[in-house]
């Protein structure tokens, strides 16, 4: 049985989760599954199919553990030619494990230091640039459909980088993870990238992309960091077997997560909020974006709380649930104290302790079948993603306009400087009521200044309002919690943010530069949201977004 503990309290809710989990409905939803029943989440025919189509993750580690030795070969391969950086060029499931692994692990002597970029924005994207050994770095092109905007648009401006240096040699410093037949598996090839690694059903490895952590899509980048990929899929197996239909539902490690995630929302309480030790705290945006985008969707949904910061038990309200995240090698003994309260309260807590980093594949394959299964019982479709489209059609006509008339609307934002912007934040913040959150969607410059302005933003609105609080850093949560924001229950008020870019980048063979690509997608999410009714304000900071943020958060304060 795998080892990673799970604990719940208090006893009442523990009590709950056990009597559902000994329904035997429970335990023919579990059999179901592994039989990949597709008839548990639709009973619409063509969606079925489409449902078939993602669940190779089910069987994926039996897979990807014959392959890790032409992965771990091909990662020596790359070390040995001289590569010392690599920057990962990807998007929502494409990249997120990967930064998982780089924040959780490290890079390990004689590794690739490994970063993830997964942004238009062109202050991170020139502070990249800037920060790598362009003949060094080996960039890693990461996108499972092959056509996903911010992989290409990244590709095609790192290619011509490298091309300057090394004429027709350039691909040699690329690598590209894609699904079979995909245009960027064509592109690759004809630019001769150094690997490319293929998965699909063509090579029985039908996988979606946030469910995608242990394919080559998170094994590739982990074992240019020296990690121990064996390992990680050796625990991942551990925890398969610890879950099959034989295993009762009351010890069946992913039963008890998604009941007591299920449990804890039929009483109102869907916020799960994850109180995460300060190693294992990476891994709460992945975690973030597999359930809000599997579950957030048909008005309904859980909705997860990363990254807020710890307050008084009895300032949570009552529609949170808790989940601590403890490394046993490294116990963080006030979090847990924390948590101690919390139950106490008569919050509900659940608590996962690892036995150390290596119960990250382990976790992986808990936490998929979790939210499988919690779907079930939420009677939605965890495998799309129906309302992401919708901000990504919005950009595309934006960008159409931009190509035609050389300009964006302004969007008619608020200006956060005006002297009325903080008493308009606060009226607008009195919207939240009980059972809602505020979400703040930031757009601005990716910097250390401006994203410390953000936390300090986000507490002040916890004080304020005293509602559950969310930070998106757009483009990346279009692709994650955007899909929540969207298609879930009408509880989101959005304070979207954005300012003036300090410097732009140009993309090579596009009518657009980086800074007009962001700026579309901000202004193509407001019109989704906008078109969808949510509660929205969209405040425009100019060219010192960081002191402007500081002055509405100190306006918070002030009655």
């Amino acid at each position: 049985m795998p080892a990673a503990s799970l604990t719940l309290s208090p006893e009442s809710f523990a009590a709950r989760v056990q009597e559902a989990a000994a329904r035997r409905e429970v335990q023919q939803m579990v059999a179901r599954l592994w039989q990949r029943d597709a008839a548990l989440w639709s009973r619409d025919p063509a969606v079925q199919q489409q449902i078939r189509s993602r669940l190779g993750w089910l069987s994926i580690v039996g897979v990807m553990r014959s392959r890790a030795e032409e992965i771990l070969a091909a990662a020596q391969e790359i070390r040995q030619h001289g590569f010392t950086h690599a920057l990962l060029l990807g998007m929502g499931g494409s990249s997120l494990f990967a930064e998982v692994c780089r924040r959780t692990f490290g890079v390990s002597p004689g590794w690739l230091d490994l970063t993830v970029l997964d942004t238009t924005d062109p202050t991170a994207i020139a502070a990249a640039r800037q920060r790598v050994p362009l003949e060094h770095t080996l960039f890693i092109v990461s996108s499972k459909s092959g056509t996903t905007t911010e992989s290409r648009t990244l590709c095609d401006y790192f290619y011509d980088q490298v091309r300057a240096q090394r004429r027709a040699e350039a691909g040699r410093q690329f690598i590209a993870i894609t699904d079979a037949g995909t245009p960027l598996e064509a592109e690759a090839k004809a630019r001769g990238f150094r690997h490319v690694f293929v998965h699909g059903p063509a090579t029985g490895q039908d996988v979606g992309g946030r469910f995608s952590a242990l394919t080559c899509f998170g094994l590739v980048p982990a074992a240019l960091l020296g990690i121990d990929i064996h390992r990680l899929l050796g625990r991942a197996q551990e925890m398969l077997d610890g879950c099959q239909p034989s295993v009762p539902s009351a010890q069946n490690p992913a039963v008890q997560l998604a009941l007591s995630w299920t449990e804890a929302c039929s009483q109102g309480r869907d916020k799960l909020t994850l109180l995460s030790a300060p190693p294992l705290a990476p891994f709460g945006t992945w975690a973030e974006q597999l359930v809000a985008e599997s579950t957030g969707k048909s008005g309904t949904g859980l909705i997860p709380v990363d990254g807020e910061a710890l307050q008084d038990p009895s300032a949570y309200p009552r529609d949170r649930a808790f989940l601590e995240l403890q490394l046993g090698t490294e116990l963080d003994a006030s979090l847990g104290k924390h948590a101690e309260a919390l139950a106490r309260a008569g919050h509900p807590v659940i608590r996962l302790q690892w036995r150390d980093r290596d119960d990250l594949g382990g976790e992986a394959v808990r936490w998929f079948l979790a939210t499988a299964l919690a779907a079930t019982v939420m009677r939605i479709n965890p495998f799309d993603e129906p309302n992401v489209q919708e901000a990504k059609d919005r950009t595309n006509a934006l960008l159409d306009r931009f190509a035609k008339e050389g300009k964006l609307p302004d969007g008619a934002p608020l200006r956060g400087t005006e002297p009325a912007a903080a008493e308009t934040l606060r009226d607008f913040l009195k919207k939240a009521g009980a059972g809602d959150y505020v979400a703040v969607l930031s757009f601005l410059p990716r910097t250390d200044v401006n994203d410390r302005a953000v936390e300090a933003f986000r507490r002040r609105v916890v004080e304020a309002a005293r509602v559950v609080t969310t930070v998106g850093h757009g483009p990346r949560y279009l692709h994650s919690s955007g899909q929540l924001h969207k298609g879930g229950p009408d509880r989101v008020v959005a304070v979207v943010l954005t300012a003036d870019d300090p410097q732009d980048v140009p993309i090579p063979g596009r009518p657009y530069s980086f800074g007009v690509l962001k700026r579309a997608q901000a202004l193509g999410d407001i019109e989704a949201l906008t078109e969808r009714r949510r509660r929205l304000l969209h405040l425009h900071l100019g060219d010192s977004p960081a002191a402007a943020l500081s002055r509405l958060s100190h306006a918070l304060e002030t009655p």
